[in-house]
């Protein structure tokens, strides 16, 4: 019998052909998604310190952010300095400069963001005092935070 020798298949090298293949179905693909790909505005920002501020408003601006503190005894606090009596519910004081602030970013084209910290275990009638207070005094921009009792 006579034995079938195996032939070796040749080598055929790098083949280009499937590559372009592949290649050209890709830039279809995104071809055909860079039609549906929506144009963004832009948004337009101030930074701080981008814009030159005058020396004479420098004085009338307020802080761009304001902590209200509220211990567990029911103590307020404006940035961390006390303001009115734990017992005070109507916060005449916290009014009148929260009013202040308010007015003074008014005139300012500026938003003022006040940060009610309060302690775990305060009460919430307190928080509701705090924040008939704010809403008296025109102030929308309030974030909450939570405090373990070290700082506020």
């Amino acid at each position: 019998m006579k034995r079938v020798q195996a032939e070796e298949a040749p080598n055929l090298g790098f083949q280009i052909a499937p590559m372009l293949d592949v290649v050209f179905v890709i830039l279809l693909y995104f071809m055909v998604l860079a039609g549906t790909v929506k144009i963004e505005f832009e948004i337009k920002t101030t930074l701080p310190g981008s814009v030159e501020s005058s020396s004479s408003a420098s004085d009338a601006e307020p802080p761009e952010e304001v902590t209200i503190g509220i211990s567990e005894e029911g103590e307020v606090s404006l940035n961390e300095d006390p303001i009115g009596a734990p017992n005070d519910v109507h916060l005449f004081e916290l009014y009148a400069q929260m009013r202040q602030l308010a007015e003074a970013a008014s005139q300012a084209s500026q938003k003022i963001i006040v940060t009610v910290a309060a302690e775990e275990t305060v009460k919430y009638d307190r928080i509701m005092n705090v924040l008939d207070v704010l809403a008296k005094a025109k102030v929308s921009n309030v974030t909450f935070s939570a405090t373990g009792g070290e700082d506020y």
